[in-house]
């Protein structure tokens, strides 16, 4: 698969579930979408900074879709290439060598995110 088609078939999906899940107006799944998205709104602490604790939360809980969600959010909220890898330091320190797969595959999302700003 292209770097191109990776991202988006990665949006393309999670935007096609959550419309399904959101769909069936379960008011428990819904309210609980609703508090994700409230949770990272620019407040005392910006939303960039946000982003870059919930990937670092992501990486350290191993969640291959969510590292992918929150880089692409950092990528849309200007985050440089260093700070990403500041990220994925803390996060390999936090969780340790667990994290390395999550890590490689992280690097990959966020090289295809940049490739498909060319």
């Amino acid at each position: 698969m292209s770097e191109q088609n990776k991202v988006v078939a990665f949006n393309e999906y999670r935007k096609a579930m959550n419309e399904k899940i959101l769909g069936q107006k379960n008011k428990v799944l819904n309210r609980f979408f609703n508090l994700d998205t409230n949770a990272y709104a620019e407040g005392a602490l910006p939303t960039k900074t946000k982003e870059l604790l919930g990937l670092v939360a992501s990486m350290v809980l191993r969640c291959d879709d969510c590292i992918a969600y929150h880089l692409g959010t950092c990528h849309e909220l200007g985050v440089t290439k260093e700070e990403v890898f500041e990220v994925f330091a803390i996060a390999n320190l936090v969780g340790g060598s667990i994290c390395i797969p999550h890590t490689r595959r992280a690097v990959e999302y966020w090289e295809a995110l940049e490739n498909n700003d060319s």
